[in-house]
């Protein structure tokens, strides 16, 4: 007892930070506050004190975002146990909000239902949802594999049913937003933190197979006439069809669906290997200060500058792996998975996007795109893997609980 005290009152130095994620948040911040600065001075009618407000604004966010940080490495596992329901009922009550008070005009401009507006500034409730899912999802996985130690196809079968009751009013709520797109991130964080839940491949296997001749159904039917008739009956959009197009055939229309990509592509073309410069942009691409981004690096850096970023993310999403394996608790390493699973998918799907690989669906690039409400959720992210290496309480935690996670 008297070890668990001392672990319980263990103050915790800052020596237990993972500084290499925080110098790769600073690196971040000066990639994305420099590209948007950028991004901003090339849009029609840009004038010095029209560029530099959305940069102050985003600096602001990423204020908000370090004190979050800050705030949330204090709490450890019993706390972020406690806090779990709550968050994501807070959650919950956002997203259905927003289905009746979301900004008309943004609605009307990118087809989805997502964002709350509040004069110069617009918040997407969503994106800060994203981790209150994740620490939601961790504790139903952590309390069924608590009271079902033993992982049977009985008991793996009902885990993947909690863990999908979890997921549905989520899913629900965006699919009615039409966000295809974030939709999609909240089935990458279910997806990979029931990989590591311990649930049996003999479960796994076909589960994975059936999602995969789905995917490659869904392919067949949203590039055919009749699927596309069929999907239509179900509640797909024209838009979302115009996306497909422009992604299969970005050069074909470039005047109107698919003129985004095609002009993504040209820029990060006309970059070479070393790129044009800093501030030598010369291909107008739509959206470039949010979706678009990457091809601003692309352009003004070159090969070069890419790689750099991707290789910079590379070395930040194993670094979080890094500190699910210093994990003392599964509720910590499931929090970790579902956190490396968010960033990993948007920068898949923002890079993939960008240079043609996979159709547009509005994701972020994280910690680069603009955006506050999607830098919040990525920062409160990491501030759940930073609490892993700065709270190492898995005997505080099982005192106060009454059992092991």
């Amino acid at each position: 007892m008297q070890q668990f005290s001392n672990q319980k009152n263990k103050k915790v130095t800052e020596n237990d930070l993972d500084w290499g994620i925080i110098l790769a948040l600073l690196l971040f911040m000066m990639i994305g506050l420099s590209s948007l600065f950028q991004a901003a001075m090339h849009m029609h009618g840009a004038t010095l004190a029209s560029a530099l407000r959305p940069v102050a604004i985003q600096g602001v966010f990423w204020i908000i975002g370090a004190v979050l940080i800050v705030f949330l490495v204090r709490f450890d596992a019993t706390q972020l146990w406690r806090l779990a329901p709550i968050a994501y009922g807070v959650g919950l009550f956002l997203l259905v909000a927003v289905l009746i008070f979301y900004n008309r005009s943004m609605a009307a401009s990118t087809g989805a239902k997502s964002w709350f507006v509040f004069g110069p500034l617009s918040f997407q409730p969503s994106e800060v949802v994203k981790p209150a899912f994740i620490l939601m999802l961790s504790r139903v996985v952590v309390e069924h594999n608590r009271e079902k130690p033993v992982h049977e196809t009985h008991s793996d079968w009902l885990l993947l049913g909690k863990m999908a009751l979890c997921f549905a009013p989520i899913a629900v709520l965006i699919a009615l937003q039409n966000d295809l797109g974030t939709l999609l991130v909240f089935a990458a964080i279910f997806g990979g933190v029931a990989l590591v839940s311990g649930v049996t491949w003999r479960i796994l296997a076909p589960v994975i197979a059936i999602a995969t001749t789905f995917g490659i159904t869904a392919l067949a039917l949203v590039t055919s006439t009749l699927g596309r008739t069929v999907l239509s009956k179900f509640g797909f959009q024209a838009y979302q069809f115009a996306r497909v197009d422009s992604w299969l055939h970005p050069a074909q229309d470039t005047s109107n669906t698919g003129y985004q990509t095609y002009q993504s592509l040209k820029a990060i073309g006309s970059g070479q290997i070393f790129g044009n410069g800093w501030g030598n942009l010369k291909v107008y691409v739509p959206v470039r200060e949010s979706d678009m981004i990457f091809s601003v690096i692309g352009e003004s850096f070159g090969f070069i500058g890419g790689t750099f970023l991707i290789v910079l993310y590379f070395a930040f999403i194993v670094m979080m792996i890094q500190d699910t394996f210093k994990a003392q608790t599964a509720f910590y390493a499931y929090i970790a998975t579902g956190v490396v699973m968010m960033v990993l998918f948007h920068v898949f799907e923002n890079i993939g996007m960008s240079i043609g690989l996979l159709p547009l669906t509005g994701i972020p690039l994280p910690f680069i795109s603009q955006g506050g409400s999607s830098l919040l959720g990525n920062l409160i992210g990491t501030g759940l893997i930073l609490s892993i290496g700065y709270q190492k309480q898995s005997s505080a935690f099982t005192e106060s609980t009454g059992f092991s996670i």
